[in-house]
């Protein structure tokens, strides 16, 4: 098997590190990333200017533009190499609920859904993990096993695990994305030249959080994993909108 792997924590992030490492003994690895921390760049493709890449003295290739143009670039084959299946992370912080709109880390697995296999985005539960080794271990039994796993095309699979030894595992939850509330307003900042900037405030609390939503899983000591499709059709709103414009237009 031929694994892509990215983050959107920037190719010096230990989660990377650990990931490769035990990705490393399933099959052929290639890691392509950001060479800074693209957090929260969702699926933003790099348009106006032409990327570079730097291969490091560990052989992963640092990219200057985001996520999903890291696995634009590595699915592609212009590096010699053409992947069965992307793996995304190991993001340091959830991706729960409404963060997937937002997550490069979850966008970089996306990027890879159109390859033989389901893409996976594997994140830890706290933002200073401090046991990437039992998410790894995690995300390398997965991968093992992906070619059994029957679901449909273009999936993606979140997976959120807790940052603790693997013997503290509570089990494993397949879930659904529970949901935030809206998030703070921005705040606003004077600079040393007093030009007025703005902080864009952190994520909401959970609103949705309760038992077999991704957020009640972790709380629990649970993995969540949580197959998520890139086709965000509403079908069961279309008859509504067809009656709406029927007497609209």
């Amino acid at each position: 098997m031929k694994i892509l792997i990215s983050n959107d924590d920037g190719v010096y992030a230990p989660g990377l590190a650990a990931l490769a490492r035990a990705l490393a003994e399933v099959g052929e690895i290639l890691v392509v990333a950001p060479d800074r921390n693209r957090s929260g760049a969702s699926n933003s493709l790099t348009l106006d200017r032409p990327l570079e890449a730097f291969e490091h003295e560990n052989g992963f290739i640092g990219i200057n533009g985001t996520p999903t143009d890291c696995v634009h670039l590595g699915s592609s084959g212009v590096f010699g190499f053409e992947p069965d299946v992307v793996v995304s992370g190991i993001n340091a912080g959830p991706n729960l609920g409404d963060d997937v709109i937002y997550s490069g880390t979850v966008a970089a697995a996306m990027e890879g859904r159109h390859l033989r296999f389901p893409a996976i985005a594997i994140s830890s539960g706290e933002f200073h993990p401090a046991h990437y080794d039992s998410a790894a271990q995690v995300a390398k039994n997965l991968v093992e096993n992906i070619q059994h796993l029957n679901v449909a095309p273009r999936t993606v699979i979140n997976v959120n695990v807790p940052d603790c030894p693997l013997d503290d595992f509570a089990g494993i939850h397949v879930t659904r994305l529970g949901h935030r509330t809206c998030a703070g307003k921005p705040i606003a900042t004077e600079d040393p030249r007093g030009k007025t900037r703005y902080w864009i405030a952190g994520a909401g609390p959970a609103a949705d959080a309760g038992p077999g939503t991704d957020f009640y899983a972790l709380s629990e000591k649970c993995v969540s994993i949580t197959p998520l499709h890139a086709d965000m059709t509403q079908y069961s709103g279309m008859d509504n909108v067809g009656e709406w414009l029927e007497n609209s237009i």
